[in-house]
């Protein structure tokens, strides 16, 4: 019995390349380097997978920085603005396009489906210029092949590409992406046939698109594009891999019909509709089922005994030697190796599985249906999933209780948010277009060094928190001297927005590396949820009282909203996510109380990530939605008028769920806007209205590039066309930990001059 993996962590197990790429970025090394690392830990993955057993090892799913990108390269499908002349696409290009540079913005991130893994927008239209400008596909295989390792190479399918792209600027909103397809297709096939000519025997391409809500036209593209190929795949085996939700019936349909199709892959975790697909509405003789069976977005340990019954019933459908033992996903959404966790607890450790692990598990299951079933190895499973199942550590009864009493309200605040804006006027004093920024700013070596310490116990409490007030000082007094009206305290003793809280909160367990890639070099630390959850004790209120004495404007206190802290952490599985996320909802309450009582006045509950968890398929919005608003107004639901709640939206497409928005009843919500060309505010000159606080992002803070005051003054006229200016702020996209304080400082400066002009403008014209 075969297994296979649908894709690898690229950053490697102690973030060899994120230390490798920033320091390439920063001019410390070569790019010859940074190739270096990134063949070393190709060459590591690949031995790994081919030790553990794997038949099917795919290539081509390493990237510098996400594969949608890497297939914008090999399109040579450069924007016309990063002065692209042709040829082999390299890191300068690359990377512009990643990030932007000194002279033009980066192109548009936003989040890859519901995951928080982020791909960059590719921009097309009619006048797009389609080339064969990046062999890595290629290459990746050779480069394995030469190790002894033959892959399957993974592309991003055509039809995927251009569903994932947006019209460029200038070409108009509704032009038909996927009109494109005869003109990508012929790339496709120069690829094909170097990879053939290379000796491959398999390709994949990744199609997730097809778990969408698809109409009969995007459907129909998806027969055309493989009809196209089917004579340049001629004497390959060619795997279709879908995953993260069900196949619609009619995309299943439309998928087990494709021309020259060998193999269809299906996220059996996520979509177990699609299992009754395949077992009632059958399948096609002599086609190979690729069984994602092991979570590729969780880290609990497989229950082996479940995946392999389910296994065994579809082996009866399409017969044992068609049958594909594999994950949900690529791993790349999961933590690396739990080998790597010394410190864990023990008895928590024995209910998980990482990348490593899982590819394991893949194995032992194909062994298990080929009759070589290790015993012990399935043995020690299930006394696992009994011990999770039984731990007392697991339930909180006081807490089950508290969330099953919230049913019955709405859980909404006593007065209209117009009137809540009125008295937070008269209480903060607050000029029009005041400015402010996101949370986070930048966090050098120095304070990094003072948390790694003070964690490893070199250092102690006193001059841990002696460290983190003096900086906090700074970041004071930095904003004072930049005039921001309403300041934050940088979060210097946070690594992590989401880490920081659970650390604090009971039913969270935490990893020393278990790292997952955002973005780019962007690296997080899920936190694990393995039980009820409640709050101990405050977690925010001493730094945000210390930062409130050191001025006189409005300081914010900063929290992470209940969403936001269930869809960044690998949460339990035993129990639906939304009565997770009301537990989580009732600690940050009792948290947003507690800084009220502080003296307050400002408080910002984040939910960076509640468009990101909405789920991919339109009949199921609702439910989320509902449950996820809610959630939120639970936090602040019983504080005075004169407290103003702030929240923060960021890298996902908001326009689809502005009335969710509206909904949620902050008073003020900041939310990205500049990175995705001003998208958002195509929804207010549509006719929505909005009453609350709102500040569009003025500016890129995942870019280095530095706007000037003009550009900024510009986005900010751009949003008064549409928004009333007694409502409107001024702030960055996001918060500033990723940048650095010469890239910070003149940022800042232009902003605060830019709304202090367009102030003067509104003046002069009363």
């Amino acid at each position: 019995m075969a297994s296979h993996i649908v894709g690898y962590p690229r950053m490697g197990p102690k973030r060899e390349l994120k230390f490798a790429l920033e320091s390439f970025w920063d001019g410390k090394s070569t790019a010859e380097d940074l190739e270096n690392v990134a063949t070393d830990l190709r060459a590591s993955i690949w031995k790994q997978m081919a030790d553990a057993g794997i038949k099917y090892i795919p290539s081509n799913t390493f990237s510098y920085y996400d594969q949608v990108l890497d297939t914008t390269a090999m399109l040579g499908a450069v924007p016309e603005r990063y002065s692209w002349t042709g040829g082999e696409i390299g890191f300068d290009t690359y990377f512009s396009m990643a990030r932007g540079n000194a002279t033009v913005p980066a192109m548009e991130m936003t989040k890859w489906f519901d995951t928080n893994y982020h791909f960059i927008v590719p921009e097309l239209g009619p006048n797009t210029k389609f080339s064969y400008a990046s062999h890595k596909a290629v290459n990746e295989y050779k480069e394995a092949k030469a190790l002894g390792v033959d892959t399957v190479p993974v592309l991003i399918g055509p039809v995927s590409y251009l569903l994932l792209s947006k019209p460029a600027k200038g070409v108009e909103k509704g032009f038909p992406l996927l009109s494109l397809l005869s003109s990508i297709l012929p790339v496709y096939k120069e690829v094909i046939a170097e990879l053939k000519a290379a000796g491959a025997s398999w390709i994949q391409f990744d199609e997730p698109t097809l778990v969408l809500d698809l109409d009969s036209n995007k459907l129909a593209a998806f027969s055309a594009a493989y009809a196209e190929l089917e004579s340049a795949l001629s004497g390959l085996n060619v795997l279709v891999e879908t995953y993260f939700a069900d196949v619609p019936a009619e995309s299943y349909k439309t998928l087990t019909s494709l021309s020259g199709v060998t193999a269809y892959g299906f996220d059996l975790v996520r979509g177990t509709q699609t299992l009754g697909l395949v077992t009632s509405a059958g399948f096609p003789a002599g086609k190979y089922l690729f069984a994602g069976v092991v979570d590729g977005r969780n880290i609990w340990a497989d229950d082996l005994a479940t995946s392999l019954s389910t296994l065994q019933a579809l082996e009866a459908v399409v017969g044992k030697d068609k049958l594909v033992v594999s994950t949900s996903c690529s791993l790349m959404h999961t933590a690396v190796d739990l080998v790597n966790e010394t410190k864990l607890d023990s008895e928590i450790k024995s209910w998980l599985a990482f990348a490593a692990q899982k590819v394991v598990e893949v194995d032992a299951l194909a062994k298990a249906l080929a009759g070589q079933k290790d015993e012990a190895y399935f043995a020690a499973n299930a006394a696992a999933q009994a011990s999770r199942k039984s731990s007392p550590r697991v339930t909180n009864e006081e807490v089950q209780k508290a969330a099953a009493a919230l049913k019955g309200s709405d859980h909404r605040r006593a007065t209209t948010v117009s009137a809540r804006l009125d008295a937070q006027q008269k209480e903060l004093n607050l000029p029009v277009l005041p400015t402010t920024t996101i949370g986070s700013f930048p966090q050098t070596v120095e304070l990094r060094r003072v948390r790694r310490e003070y964690k490893a116990k070199k250092i102690s409490e006193e001059e841990y928190v002696s460290a983190i007030k003096e900086e906090i000082s700074k970041v004071v007094k930095l904003q004072e001297e930049l005039d921001i009206d309403v300041l934050v305290h940088g979060e210097p003793e946070r690594n992590d927005m989401v880490e920081y809280f659970g650390e604090q909160l009971s039913g969270f367990a935490f990893t020393a590396n278990g790292w997952v890639q955002s973005y780019g070099s962007r690296c997080v630390k899920p936190p694990i949820i393995y039980g009820d959850v409640s709050r101990p004790n405050p977690m925010t209120v001493f730094w945000s009282k210390t930062a409130q004495s050191l001025t006189s404007r409005p300081m914010k206190g900063m929290l992470t909203g209940p969403v936001t802290i269930l869809n960044w952490s690998f949460v339990r599985n035993d129990q639906p996510r939304f009565e997770t996320c009301y537990q989580i909802a009732l600690a940050i309450k009792k948290e947003v109380e507690d800084l009220e009582a502080a003296g307050i006045k400002v408080i910002q509950i984040d939910e960076a990530a509640l468009r990101e968890g909405l789920p991919l398929r339109k009949a199921e919005h609702a439910f989320y939605l509902d449950w996820a608003v809610h959630s939120f107004r639970i936090t602040n639901c019983e504080i005075q008028d004169t407290t103003q709640i702030h929240t923060h939206m960021c890298y996902s497409n908001f326009n689809d769920i502005i009335h969710s928005i509206i909904d949620m009843d902050a008073d003020v919500i900041t939310i990205e806007n500049s990175r995705s060309d001003e998208k958002l505010l195509s929804v207010f000159r549509e006719g929505v209205k909005y009453g609350a606080g709102i500040g569009p992002g003025v500016y890129d803070i995942h870019s280095p590039r530095i706007p000037s005051t003009e550009e900024i003054a510009d986005r900010i006229n751009k949003m008064l066309a549409v928004l009333d200016t007694n409502i409107l702020w001024v702030n960055p996209d996001c918060g500033l930990k990723t940048r650095k304080y010469p890239e910070v400082k003149p940022a800042l400066t232009n902003m605060v001059s830019a709304a202090k002009l367009i102030r003067t403008q509104l003046a002069s014209t009363k």
